[in-house]
């Protein structure tokens, strides 16, 4: 089976991924999340697999499973981890609205990582149209909450990735056409500040601001980034009323690190700023934390064997460890052979521009077709 002859069509899978695109799913929107996963879910029985949906918790949308048929169904095969939640709220479809220029087409999450998701699935869809049987099975997970740190989920990818040979991540690809061979460390904090109120107008110096303490401790945190470790303040709430001294601030913190030691250390200093000062008090509590994901023989054999079919399609593969974190972090962290990357290359992620680009849905579901017919 030579990929390069699948009649891949990147009309046609716009056209089926506009509708994934269009169907917003925020991670924190529980049933807009349901909402994307059931158009999944439809997609794949179409399809012929056999769909298995497992509830959500901690108030995140549900997980699909979905295994494909094979004659050693049940046998460890190959796992495609992939998310459906986004960081744009809903709405966004209206300042990004789906649109094609040339070779890019813009919307909320197409590029990380529906793109990826639904370009793994025309490679499933493409060999089962050619009568190809893949030498190992295929399972797709698809999971709601990977934008938040997967929180509620990492216990069903890891069990999943324990039951596979391969774990194959269609997040977005790098800019230079290369794949994901290792993930950065990356810890999750919880801020919060608490002050004593009072009457802004009125007495003013007999509050203490936990507004002011947050403020304070955000400099603090920004500037323990080192080439090492980096610390950054991303969310902050804090205060009711203008013309109250404001008794509590909450915030959130990511720190992200090459090596676990480092990230250990900047733990370490995370939890340190916790104290009482001027009779405010500071809190650090750790959150989820994803591990380092160093690649390991066996992933960078799987990455060989990737290399070798990009360039039997007259392409480049190069790769590198990449910073932010995905699932792939767990599974290869695991010792799973693990390949990350393998979605759509493309731009400006989780912002108002992100775009793909829309050639790399064909050569990118090529690459995910000739891995599937390879790896045994």
């Amino acid at each position: 089976m030579n990929p390069a002859n699948l009649p891949f069509d990147s009309e046609a899978m716009l056209e089926g991924l506009r509708t994934w695109v269009e169907c917003e799913s925020p991670t924190w929107d529980a049933g807009a999340v349901n909402r994307m996963l059931d158009i999944a879910a439809r997609d794949m029985a179409i399809m012929g697999a056999t769909i298995e949906r497992i509830a959500g918790r901690q108030g995140f949308g549900g997980v699909i499973r979905a295994r494909f048929p094979h004659p050693k169904q049940g046998e460890p095969g190959i796992l495609i981890a992939g998310h459906m939640d986004t960081v744009h709220p809903t709405g966004t479809i209206e300042k990004l609205k789906w649109r094609r220029e040339g070779n890019k087409c813009y919307g909320p999450g197409i590029y990380d990582m529906k793109g990826g998701n639904y370009l793994s699935l025309e490679a499933i869809r493409q060999l089962a149209r050619a009568s190809f049987t893949t030498p190992l099975p295929i399972t797709i997970l698809f999971t709601p909450d990977e934008e938040v740190g997967t929180p509620s989920t990492r216990d069903i990818i890891e069990a999943e990735a324990a039951r596979n040979k391969y774990v194959l991540v269609p997040e977005p690809g790098r800019a230079d056409n290369g794949v994901t061979t290792g993930r950065y460390a990356i810890a999750r904090f919880n801020l919060e500040a608490t002050g004593r109120p009072s009457h802004a107008g009125a007495t003013l110096s007999a509050g203490r601001s936990a507004i002011r303490e947050m403020a304070r401790q955000i400099l603090a945190i920004d500037a323990m980034t080192t080439e090492d470790c980096t610390f950054s303040v991303g969310v902050v709430h804090g205060g009711q009323w203008v013309n109250c001294v404001a008794t509590t601030a909450t915030g959130e913190a990511l720190s992200m690190a090459k090596r676990q030691a480092d990230l250990d250390r900047g733990v370490e200093r995370m939890l340190a700023l916790s104290g009482t000062t001027n009779d405010v008090t500071f809190k650090v509590t750790r959150g989820v934390t994803r591990p380092v994901w160093e690649p390991d023989a066996g992933t960078m054999a799987l990455y060989e064997k990737a290399r070798g079919i990009a360039k039997s399609l007259g392409a480049e593969l190069p790769h590198a460890s990449s910073g932010g974190g995905s699932d792939g972090n767990f599974t290869g962290a695991m010792g799973i052979p693990t390949l990350d990357g393998l979605g759509v290359r493309g731009g400006n992620g989780h912002t108002l521009e992100e775009f793909i680009e829309v050639d790399s849905l064909v050569e990118r579901g090529r690459l995910m077709a000739g891995l599937l017919v390879t790896l045994e």
